[in-house]
């Protein structure tokens, strides 16, 4: 009888990863663009990390590789995806910023010739966070955890750079602190199509880990750029620029509003942190999962202005 228990148990486990690999999609979003859109959930072993949207783009000497998903076994999906799309050597992979949904996948595709590109903070914060991450995703994501490696950036952009793809260029942009201290953008000027990591959530509430002011100016910054459609960080792929930054502004206003009240009525933190927001609640998933923790991170921000 344990026998057969254990049998079906392992039927299970194989089935679920198996229907996780048949399930990744690399579509391509215009002639030359691909993006992949990950799943609105936390990252655990059964979605292998599948959480952020990832994408590549290909000249006619090279590909850029943007963000390579939350776990090796993730990347090397990707990685299979994209080489039935295209033969082209991948000459860069760009990292939107330091979370693990969007950089634990990188060891799969270091190798010769494969430059990595990210933010001139993003090596600070992999040096500060990566060990962290690694532990504390290690229940979550059980065995998917021990083949990760951080991997920082060897080509850093301070400010702009451009990559020569081949016939291609791409533009990355470097930010200030907003949805964290190491945002890159990454924008096709071919296609139009801009790559804004989670400088822009759709769907998913989006996640204040840097600046709650500086998340508002870097968005109203970011609706200049002439980009036709964008990919964004979570949520459904290839939205049309600028509208799909309205929905986050309207939240990130409203929970600078409230926050605003709240510490001139004289609340504390935990009272702040608890109603901040809450008017937003139905527009977005995971709004349990974040939401307090942004209102925390916001009034921290926020008590210090000078009234």
């Amino acid at each position: 009888m344990l026998r057969c228990v254990i049998l079906a148990l392992v039927f299970v486990l194989a089935s679920v990863r198996l229907a996780s690999t048949a399930e990744f999609e690399l579509r391509e979003i215009a002639p030359g663009v691909f993006a992949h859109q990950g799943r609105t959930a936390l990252m655990s072993e059964q979605n292998l990390g599948d959480i952020a949207n990832l994408g590549a783009v290909v000249g006619e000497r090279a590909v850029a590789v943007i963000d390579t998903g939350g776990s090796p076994a993730e990347a090397k999906m990707f990685l299979a995806a994209l080489q039935q799309k295209t033969a082209k050597p991948i000459r860069y992979v760009i990292n939107t910023h330091a979370h693990p949904d969007h950089v634990f996948g990188n060891g799969v595709f270091a190798g010769p010739g494969v430059e990595f590109v990210g933010h001139k903070n993003l090596p600070r914060a992999l040096a500060a966070r990566g060990p962290h991450y690694r532990e504390s995703f290690r229940d979550a994501m059980g065995k998917e955890i021990e083949d990760v490696r951080i991997i920082e950036p060897n080509i850093l952009v301070e400010d702009r750079l451009t990559l020569d793809l081949g016939g291609r260029k791409l533009l990355l942009q470097a930010w200030r602190t907003a949805h964290s201290d190491c945002d890159l953008t990454a924008f096709d000027e071919q296609s139009g199509v801009l790559f804004a990591g989670d400088l822009l959530f759709l769907k998913h509430v989006p996640i204040v880990d840097g600046s709650l002011l500086g998340f508002l100016q870097v968005a109203d910054a970011l609706a200049k750029i002439p980009a036709s459609r964008v990919v964004p960080g979570h949520g459904p792929l290839a939205a049309q620029w600028p509208q799909a930054l309205e929905s986050e502004r309207a939240y990130l206003e409203r929970l600078t509003g409230d926050l605003r009240a709240a510490i001139k009525k004289g609340d504390n933190v935990s009272d702040a942190a608890q109603a901040a927001g809450q008017t937003e609640r139905g527009a977005w998933s995971l709004f349990e999962d974040y939401n307090a923790r942004n209102a925390t991170a916001g009034f921290a921000e926020l008590e210090w202005e000078t009234p």
